[in-house]
C-alpha cells in the first residue's frame, strides 16, 4: 500500500486581531506581491501594513476577530481525506494544510508530512485558476520548506482545474438557486450575475500571468452547465478586493453593482474564484457591496456562498489528486489523461512552463 501524501495550498488568514498587522506584513512581503528588492520590499511590507491594519482589524471585526478560513480549509481536507479513503482505497492517504500568509505555514507542513513518510506527494491549491501570486507563490514556498526537512520523494504539482467537471457542477447548482431566490424576491426586474473573481495589478496579467484567462474559462464553463436557468440573464465578470494606486484588471465588481442596481436590475453575485468563505465574501461581498447595492436601488441582491465541501467538489478534488499522482512533475486538471498545456502559448507564465 503505497502512502501519499496530499498537500492543500491556500492563502491563510489572521486567527486574532493581534495578528493581523503580522498577517498583512507577510502578504506583502512576498515578492509575487511586491515585485521589487528584497530592502525595497521589506520597507513598503511594513509601511502598507502599518497602514492597513486599522481598517483590516475592522473587516475582522465583523467576523468575530479572526479569519474562519483554516476552519474552513480543515472541513475540506476532512472531507477529502474521506473522498480519497473511498476512491482509491489502495492508497495510505494524509492530507495536510500549507497556509501561504499565516499558520499553518508551509514549514510545519513540510514536517508534517515528513514525519508520515510518503512515497509520493500531491501538492492540491485551493485556487482553481492558475495565478503567479497564488498557486505559484505556495509552490516556490512549499518547495523551501520541504528542502528544509528533507523531503525528497516525488512530488506532483496540480497548477490550475479551472474547468473541472466538479468544481464547475457545484458552483452551478449554487448559481442556480441563487438566480431562482432572486427571481423569487424581485421577478419582474431584470437580472444580471455578477462572476466576481479576486483582482489583480494589470501589470501581472500583461507579464503573462494565465489568471484572468483562466477566471473567464471558468465562467464560460460554468454559463454553458447553467443552460436554462440562466434564460433572460446578463452575465458579467468582474473583479474585487483592489488595493493601491496602480492600475487593476476589471471591470471592478464595485462598480458593475451601482450601475446594474442604479439601472433596476436583480443583482445575483458568485464568488468565481473563491472556494472557502473568508473576508472577500463574507464582509466584501455580503457587507459592503450590499449595502452598496441596496443604497443604488437594486431591487434584490443574492449573493452566492463558495463551494465549501460540496459533494462535487470534493469529490472532483479527490479525482484531481488521483489523476496528478499518475502524472510527474507539473500537470492541468484539463485533459489530464493528454497532461496538455491548457494556456494559450502567449500566457507564457503559466505554471505548465518550464
Amino acid at each position: 500500500m503505497s502512502r501519499i501524501a496530499v498537500v492543500l495550498f491556500n492563502l491563510g488568514g489572521p486567527d486574532s486581531l493581534q495578528a493581523v498587522k503580522p498577517f498583512l506584513k507577510n502578504l506583502f512581503s512576498d515578492p509575487a506581491i511586491i515585485a521589487a528588492p528584497a530592502p525595497v520590499r521589506w520597507f513598503l511590507a511594513r509601511f502598507i501594513s502599518t497602514r492597513r491594519a486599522p481598517i483590516a482589524r475592522k473587516i475582522y471585526e465583523h467576523m468575530g476577530g479572526r479569519s474562519p478560513i483554516l476552519q474552513q480549509t480543515e472541513a475540506q481536507a476532512d472531507a477529502l481525506r474521506t473522498a480519497l479513503a473511498k476512491s482509491a482505497p489502495d492508497h495510505q492517504w494524509h492530507v495536510s494544510i500549507a497556509m501561504r500568509y499565516w499558520h499553518p505555514f508551509s514549514a510545519a507542513a513540510a514536517a508534517e508530512v515528513a514525519q508520515f513518510g510518503p512515497d509520493r506527494i500531491v501538492l492540491l491549491p485551493l485556487y482553481p485558476q492558475f495565478s503567479t501570486t497564488t498557486t505559484g507563490s505556495s509552490a516556490k514556498d512549499w518547495a523551501h520548506a520541504a528542502e528544509a526537512v528533507g523531503l525528497s520523494v516525488p512530488t506532483s504539482l496540480l497548477c490550475c482545474y479551472p474547468d473541472d467537471p466538479g468544481f464547475v457542477a457545484a458552483v452551478a447548482r449554487l448559481t442556480a438557486k441563487g438566480i431562482a431566490d432572486a427571481r423569487a424576491d424581485a421577478p419582474d426586474a431584470p437580472l444580471k450575475v455578477l462572476f466576481s473573481a479576486h483582482g489583480l495589478p494589470k501589470r501581472v496579467i500583461d507579464s503573462g500571468d494565465p489568471y484572468q484567462w483562466q477566471v473567464e474559462r471558468t465562467v464560460a464553463a460554468v454559463r454553458e452547465r447553467l443552460g436554462a436557468a440562466l434564460e433572460g440573464a446578463e452575465t458579467v465578470i468582474c473583479y474585487q478586493s483592489r488595493v493601491g494606486p496602480l492600475e487593476w484588471i476589471g471591470p471592478a465588481t464595485d462598480s458593475a453593482i451601482t450601475d446594474a442596481a442604479e439601472a433596476g436590475t436583480a443583482l445575483v453575485v458568485v464568488p468565481i474564484a473563491f472556494v472557502s468563505e473568508h473576508s472577500e465574501t463574507l464582509v466584501e461581498l455580503d457587507i459592503e457591496y450590499r449595502h452598496l447595492a441596496e443604497r443604488a436601488g437594486a431591487p434584490a441582491y443574492v449573493r452566492v456562498p463558495a463551494v465549501g465541501t460540496d459533494s462535487d467538489f470534493i469529490e472532483g478534488l479527490a479525482k484531481l489528486a488521483g489523476a496528478t499522482l499518475a502524472r510527474e512533475g507539473v500537470v492541468s486538471g484539463t485533459n489530464m489523461d493528454l497532461n496538455s498545456r491548457i494556456c494559450p502559448d502567449s500566457l507564457g507564465r503559466c505554471g505548465q512552463c518550464p
